[in-house]
């Protein structure tokens, strides 16, 4: 964890293949990039990539083509970047789980070492909300709800180990309560597909 150093500062990183030096290639890029953004399409990290994307085709000249490979909380689509050929035309969307997955996958590459990193270009920041029909307005009935019901009150992230089941955990050893964690494969699921309630069929929505 110590060595992830900046990786950690920004829920969402950019990282470019180790070995090969894009900047000494006079001509680069004379073909388009490849950008993979290992979550699907609607989260965070999918939102800000496509925005970055738009932005480095503009000023590069040729298109950065979207590649949303998704599953194991990011470990199939950084595998596929860390496999490709290091020569600056595959770049890898990541975000905290970088840093969290080694610790709870058996990882098919180095998370430190297969990677070089380009920049931070955003940050994530967790926002707690609720649907409209659980019978709670402030923080404190919330609290006092999660509390008579310990269990069953439902919370929906963008996965294991992604910055909102962390937070949430967080949270719960925080304030003393216990909740259900119902992990989606990403946030644009988790949030277009949770809905709040007091039972574990109805999970809550947690901002992604």
């Amino acid at each position: 964890m110590r060595k992830t150093r900046s990786l950690l500062l920004a829920a969402t990183g950019f990282l470019i293949a180790l070995t090969a030096s894009a900047t000494a290639q006079s001509d680069y890029p004379n073909r388009p990039i490849r950008l993979i953004i290992p979550f699907p399409a609607g989260g965070s990290n999918d939102i800000v990539g496509r925005a970055i994307a738009q932005q480095m085709g503009d000023r590069l000249g040729k298109q950065v083509i979207i590649d949303n490979r998704t599953g194991a909380g990011g470990v199939i689509g950084t595998e596929l970047a860390a496999h490709a050929t290091p020569d600056g035309y595959t770049i890898l969307v990541i975000s905290i789980a970088h840093s969290v997955n080694p610790w709870l996958y058996k990882l098919p590459y180095d998370p430190i070492k297969a990677f070089a990193p380009i920049g931070i270009m955003g940050t994530g920041t967790n926002v707690l909300t609720v649907h409209p029909s659980l019978p709670v307005n402030t923080l404190k009935e919330f609290l006092e709800l999660a509390r008579s019901k310990p269990g069953e009150v439902s919370y929906a992230s963008a996965g294991v180990g992604t910055f909102q089941h962390l937070g949430a955990e967080l949270f719960q050893l925080e304030a003393k309560l216990k909740l259900m964690h119902v992990p989606f494969r990403g946030g644009g699921p988790a949030g277009s597909g949770s809905r709040l309630a007091q039972t574990p069929a109805r999970p809550t929505r947690q901002a992604d």
